[in-house]
């Protein structure tokens, strides 16, 4: 097969015509609000993979593997490639190849809090040696963070940390995370110590991801959690409604309703 044959082959059976092909499955799983895009999602994941040469062979090596991981996306209703949710080659050892895999990032995380519809707003920021930061817990209901702005340079990273306000007002709880809890989180990722692992390409993003993370702990991220409150709420004011009175039937047809005063027939002499 010559050269030609084998580009026009790869380009009709490869991942971007992939996902193409699954364009209604895809679509079936989204959200509904991200259904009536569902064209330019598809058309910006193909163009990251013209883009990427790493992420397009670790598509061919596995393209089952690759669907699953846009399908997982799209089911979140996040756009693959950004930082709503990363395509990451990682390295698979039974494999012996490269493999595409999907992360969260942490604007994504933060997306499918507001999603849910328990929150009224979702604070996640890291702290460098510059800043100043305090929180006792079980004394302070939130963290106080001085930033001074004027600084050309804020120093290295630090905490980080992220809480949610909640739609009464309430404050869930506070994830406060320091540098050896991120080396901990880091080091469970296969592919931290490749080039091209968000940890090298995007630090300060990754650890506002692993706060963010830790915060959907306590934090609801499904939209199963609005269904359930209206579902709830249903059922309280079908409780609540008081039942109708009972409605006497109408008389049977050709029937007429006796008088209360008629005492029935009465005995009595016949008068000449």
């Amino acid at each position: 097969m010559s050269q030609i044959s084998t580009a026009i082959a790869t380009r009709d059976n490869g991942p971007a015509a992939v996902v193409e092909q699954y364009r209604e499955s895809l679509a079936l799983v989204m959200p509904s609000h991200l259904q009536q895009r569902v064209g330019a999602w598809i058309r910006n994941t193909q163009g990251l993979l013209r883009r990427d040469s790493k992420l397009m062979e670790a598509a061919q090596n596995d393209v089952g593997q690759f669907v699953a991981v846009l399908m997982d996306a799209a089911r979140l209703g996040l756009e693959p490639g950004t930082e709503h949710y990363y395509l990451v080659p990682r390295w698979n050892n039974k494999k012996r190849a490269t493999e595409v895999t999907g992360v969260r990032g942490y604007q994504g995380e933060i997306e499918l809090m507001y999603r849910a519809g328990a929150v009224s707003s979702v604070i996640v920021e890291v702290v460098h040696t510059q800043d100043q930061f305090r929180f006792r817990p079980g004394r302070d209901a939130r963290p106080v963070h001085d930033i001074d702005w004027d600084l050309e340079d804020r120093g290295s990273l630090r905490l980080v940390y992220a809480y949610a306000v909640m739609k009464d007002g309430a404050t869930s709880k506070v994830v406060v995370l320091n540098r050896q809890h991120i080396a901990a989180a880091r080091a469970k990722s296969d592919s931290a110590a490749k080039d091209w692992s968000p940890w090298n390409t995007d630090e300060e993003a990754m650890w506002l991801k692993t706060a963010a993370h830790r915060l959907t702990k306590w934090v609801p991220t499904s939209a199963e959690y609005l269904r359930e409150q209206i579902r709830a709420q249903v059922a309280v004011e079908s409780e609540q409604r008081p039942e109708p009175l009972p409605v006497a039937p109408p008389p049977a047809p050709g029937t007429v309703d006796a008088d209360p005063d008629d005492e029935g027939p009465i005995d009595g002499e016949l008068v000449d």
